[in-house]
């Protein structure tokens, strides 16, 4: 067995510095990505330098909720605090043309409850278009079952949110998306 050395990018960093991103230095800490559907919620999360996104789990989605109290937001809440979570990235679903619609105005309103209750963590918006679309052919490419694979469907599309706002991290060196306001 070899004795890991400390040697390579991540040594020379402080414990709480960041990766230097594009020039830019973002905060180190896990982030979470968050995958809002109608009947249940993916959930992914990346290691604490933010390089690759792994599933963690599927919530059941409370639809008549309307404040920070409920099961759905209290569970991610407690994701957040279990992983000192840096920032919390949820999908955005758009049209393929770019517009918004029902679906999209729904994750909004859910981010907002959600940033409500993970404040002072940030969450943010990201640009979901074809992540469930892409999980399901991926995973079916794997030899599952859409139907009887749900749960993990919605956990893959919460990986691939995720992965592209790590990835559109490290392009930009900021933070991906647009940060959701919890002020009135």
């Amino acid at each position: 067995m070899t004795a890991h050395t400390g040697t390579g990018a991540g040594a020379a960093r402080g414990a709480g510095e960041g990766a230097a991103l594009g020039g830019a230095t973002l905060p180190r800490g896990a982030r979470l990505g968050v995958d809002v559907g109608k009947a249940r919620i993916g959930l992914a999360a990346s290691d604490p330098d933010g390089l690759i996104a792994t599933p963690v789990e599927t919530v059941a989605r409370v639809l008549d909720a309307t404040g920070t109290d409920s099961a759905d937001v209290r569970a991610i809440a407690e994701a957040v605090g279990e992983r000192f979570a840096a920032v919390v990235y949820v999908g955005l679903p758009r049209h393929l043309s770019g517009k918004e619609g029902a679906a999209t105005a729904d994750a909004r309103a859910f981010a907002t409850r959600l940033a409500l209750a993970v404040a002072p963590v940030p969450v943010r918006m990201v640009d979901e278009r074809m992540s469930t679309v892409t999980a399901t052919s991926q995973l079916r490419a794997a030899g599952k079952k859409s139907k009887s694979h749900r749960p993990v469907i919605d956990q893959a599309a919460a990986v691939i949110i995720l992965q592209s706002a790590l990835d559109a991290e490290r392009a930009a060196g900021t933070r991906a998306g647009e940060a959701v306001e919890t002020a009135p």
